[in-house]
């Protein structure tokens, strides 16, 4: 887990890396920990924000659930990233390990059921990466109404983190089941483009959020190498976000519907 100071100034703007230098400096990192690779850590700014950095070798995959869209890190990633920098967290896969080639079975089966029973998140991913069912459009859609909701007041001014949402769709698509995951990128795209007159802030990370789900949307489509009439049903779903009312992301779904349309075609 090598990095540096120079590698973190070169993720970043100027701007940002000494926003970030006196966010460590003042104490922000409330909490830091570290699985193997991954490292998570809660930064507090304006809120409480989680980060997550994965390291990969000589590559750095960072997140944030911050509003920040402007390219590059944004200070709390480089905040974290100079602390780990100074003083790398502690492994707490290597206890977690020595305990795993101990328990029994049955002891682990219990301690998963109990803790999947107290997480309804983390009961979601189970079943996405284990179950052979998935939630429909319209039940992935009242949580992402939920999110709206618990943040609009009365309008949605910050940015709404949807990570668990591509993760589940993620996690099918590891397992090529491409429609539960269009499922949820479905899901993404119509509740974030029907709720868009509630938002007035962060209008790049929904735009994103909306392009985002289409291109998985579009990618798991083709994967299943769909016959013409299946085709039409599927590039029926952006043909109708393209014709709502009111208007206010119309072009991007008339723009992605072309695109699809020509790959089909390819």
């Amino acid at each position: 887990m090598n990095v540096d100071e120079e590698t973190i100034r070169n993720r970043s703007t100027a701007a940002v890396f000494e926003r970030g230098e006196k966010y460590r400096k003042e104490g922000r990192i409330d909490q830091r920990d570290r699985f193997d690779d991954l490292v998570t850590a809660a930064v507090s700014g304006s809120k409480l924000y989680d980060v997550t950095i994965e390291f990969g070798g000589r590559s750095l995959d960072t997140k944030c659930t911050c509003p920040y869209d402007e390219g590059g890190d944004c200070k709390h990633v480089v905040a974290v990233l100079l602390d780990i920098a100074a003083d790398p967290p502690a492994d707490d896969s290597e206890d977690v390990e020595a305990v795993l080639d101990d328990v029994s079975a049955d002891d682990l089966r219990r301690f998963v059921r109990d803790a999947l029973a107290k997480d309804a998140e983390l009961r979601e991913q189970f079943l996405a990466q284990f179950g052979d069912d998935h939630k429909s459009v319209n039940e992935y859609r009242e949580e992402i109404a939920q999110l709206f909701e618990q943040h609009a007041d009365p309008s949605v001014y910050d940015a709404i983190d949807f990570a668990r949402f591509f993760e589940i769709a993620e996690q099918y698509r590891d397992r090529d089941r491409y429609l539960a995951a269009a499922t949820v990128y479905r899901a993404i795209f119509e509740e974030v483009d029907e709720k868009s007159n509630w938002i007035d802030g962060s209008y790049d990370h929904y735009a994103k959020t909306i392009q985002r789900a289409i291109d998985g949307y579009a990618d798991c489509i083709l994967a299943t190498d769909p016959t013409p009439e299946e085709f039409d049903t599927y590039a029926g779903i952006l043909e109708a976000r393209a014709s709502t009312e009111p208007p206010i992301n119309n072009e991007q779904f008339w723009r992605e519907l072309d695109n699809l349309e020509e790959r089909y075609d390819e």
